[in-house]
């Protein structure tokens, strides 16, 4: 067997600029192993579990923003990379997918660790690439080579997301002790040249002429990566044409003075007067998706006169089932080119100004309602985590795991004076399953504070993310537990179930003070709401040890204290 084309492939991804690989143990895919934990210029991590593994480099891709290496022997390993690799492809985030296989000839003939591999993920990557399984030929060398490049090419290109290579291998996968593995420098690496979709002239006069005719412009911002350049351009457009924003926790657009976070308590049907004033006439909208339910729904029912969308390139979303344009640039450059061109004056230029200021009118009652609400409340798992964002250092990476700890953070929002900031979560497929490796890869590449804010259920589900040998001293784990699945007696249907406990909520009796002993974490315990602002302080505090702070809460008292903010919400 000849292995030195699999050492090639390292070569050339290092060359194109990937820096980490993350790489299971497993005996077929040993050429993998030894092409890239003997590369230079690759770190390499080793987590046994694929699952844990493959949500790993999906954090380390989404802090790094270029593509990440996942490597694992044949079978049911490269399965259990599915969650992983369809959470990148729905959030856009580049992983180059390597998975070792059988010869072809052997696949369902009862030989271990067998099953069909080529085209696995389906269409949960962008691009699926089968290796032969014999290397000797020149042109099996040259699609080898040929393939590396295509896969990082095809990983980056806007939208960015995950490729898969399958490399079947035929024994023997390991090299004889005389045999010499290299670095070749001698190799075609396929370099792309890229530009940024512009606008041309004619197309800026246009969509600048018929700005001017809708007298109330609405921006949604989805989810998106923290972009200084971004926020400016955003920033100083809604400021010339007094547009509101709504850009709930992930879009990353907390520091706009004209973002308006908490739309999702005040666009409902339970507050009419505001609703049936809140409809814009033209919407423009980029990014991927938004949390709130009910800003979705609210925009399918009172549907705008125009809905445009930004977005350089790919398929396009219709969210909220009005697009009438797309418009094929990214958001800055589209934000920078109209700033001139929605400054008015006079009886249409007051209107945008109302519609603004209903936005502010309506974000200042819930602020002012939410600050004296929770005085009066028993220990919950809202407050604590909205004392945890009000207590954010300046920089950090926040992760928010699926189900209510996403939701309460969006109901809070982040401080205004936090840009550096960033918000991350696997709201690609909205699974529980990563979470928390997730924000372990994300801790492992960047090295900055990494906070991850995620229930029980969620938590104990991913525990695996720890087992591993690498220090996550920058980890920081707010765990809420109210021992079992609390969502579902949040939403409406499982909640008045006889099923709710057993089948739903799935009540389980465990804390994290033993998984933090065996894993080596500071554990600390809040059980008093008097101590809570004393236990955020001692959680936030530099230390090389990484630390839980877990909440133990009861499932029916955050279920009323949510009830209660919602009515109280309601009738503002």
């Amino acid at each position: 067997m000849n292995i030195q084309p699999i050492f090639n492939i390292a070569e050339i991804l290092a060359r194109l600029g990937v820096r980490e690989a993350v790489l299971s143990p497993g005996s077929r895919n040993a050429p993998l192993i030894m092409a890239f934990a003997r590369h230079p210029d690759i770190t390499c991590y080793s987590i046994s579990d694929e699952r844990s593994a493959a949500f790993v480099a999906l954090g380390m891709a989404r802090v790094r923003r270029l593509p990440v290496v996942l490597a694992c022997t044949s079978g049911s390993a490269a399965l259990n990379y599915s969650p992983a690799v369809a959470e990148a492809y729905f959030q856009q985030i580049p992983l180059i997918v390597l998975t070792a296989d059988r010869p072809p000839e052997w696949v369902a003939q009862l030989d271990g660790q067998t099953i069909w591999q080529n085209g696995i993920y389906g269409p949960h990557v962008k691009k699926s690439i089968q290796l032969q399984a014999d290397l000797e030929h020149k042109d099996a060398q040259w699609h080898v080579h040929r393939a590396a490049s295509e896969a990082w090419l095809a990983a980056t290109a806007f939208p960015a997301g995950p490729v898969h290579i399958n490399t079947p291998f035929r024994e023997p996968f390991y090299p004889e002790q005389d045999d010499e593995m290299y670095f070749n420098s001698d190799l075609p690496v396929h370099a792309e040249v890229t530009g940024q979709a512009a606008l041309s002239g004619d197309t800026i006069d246009s969509i600048a002429a018929e700005l001017d005719t809708y007298p109330r412009k609405l921006i949604i911002g989805g989810q998106h990566p923290q972009s200084k350049p971004l926020s400016s351009a955003l920033a100083d457009f809604t400021d010339a044409g007094s547009i509101p924003v709504i850009g709930d926790i992930l879009s990353n657009l907390h520091s706009i003075p004209h973002v308006f976070k908490l739309a999702d308590l005040y666009a409902v049907d339970e507050k009419p007067d505001v609703y049936n004033h809140l409809k814009p006439d033209l919407l423009i909208t980029f990014g991927q998706s938004i949390i709130s339910k009910n800003v979705k729904l609210f925009l399918r029912k009172n549907r705008p006169a125009a809905h445009w969308h930004i977005q350089e390139a790919g398929p396009v979303a219709d969210t909220y089932q009005s697009v009438s344009r797309v418009i094929r640039c990214s958001p800055e450059e589209f934000f920078r080119s109209f700033t001139g061109s929605v400054t008015s004056s006079g009886f249409e230029a007051q209107k945008q100004e109302n519609y603004l200021q209903l936005f502010h009118i309506e974000e200042r009652k819930i602020q002012r309602f939410t600050d004296d609400f929770f005085q009066d409340q028993p220990l919950g798992e809202f407050e604590m985590v909205r004392t945890l964002l009000n207590q954010l250092p300046e920089s950090c990476h926040l992760h928010l795991a699926n189900s209510m700890a996403v939701r309460y953070a969006n109901w809070c929002g982040i401080p205004d004076n936090l840009p550096e900031t960033e918000v991350m979560a696997n709201r690609g497929t909205s699974g529980i399953d990563g979470c928390t490796s997730t924000a372990v890869g994300s801790a492992l590449a960047s090295g900055k504070l990494t906070i991850l804010i995620t229930g029980d259920v969620g938590f104990f589900y991913d525990r695996n993310a720890f087992w591993h040998n690498y220090p996550l001293g920058n980890l920081r784990i707010l765990l809420l537990n109210n021992h079992g699945g609390g969502i579902f007696r949040m939403i409406s249907g499982p909640g008045q179930l006889p099923e709710l406990e057993e089948f739903f909520e799935t009540r389980q009796a465990l804390t994290a003070r033993s998984l933090a002993e065996e894993f080596g974490f500071e554990y600390l315990l809040c059980d008093k709401k008097s101590k809570t602002t004393h236990f955020i302080n001692d959680f936030l505090k530099e230390d090389k040890r990484p630390k839980i702070l877990e909440v133990e809460t009861e499932g029916p008292v955050n279920q009323e204290i949510l009830r209660y903010f919602k009515q109280g919400v309601n009738r503002l």
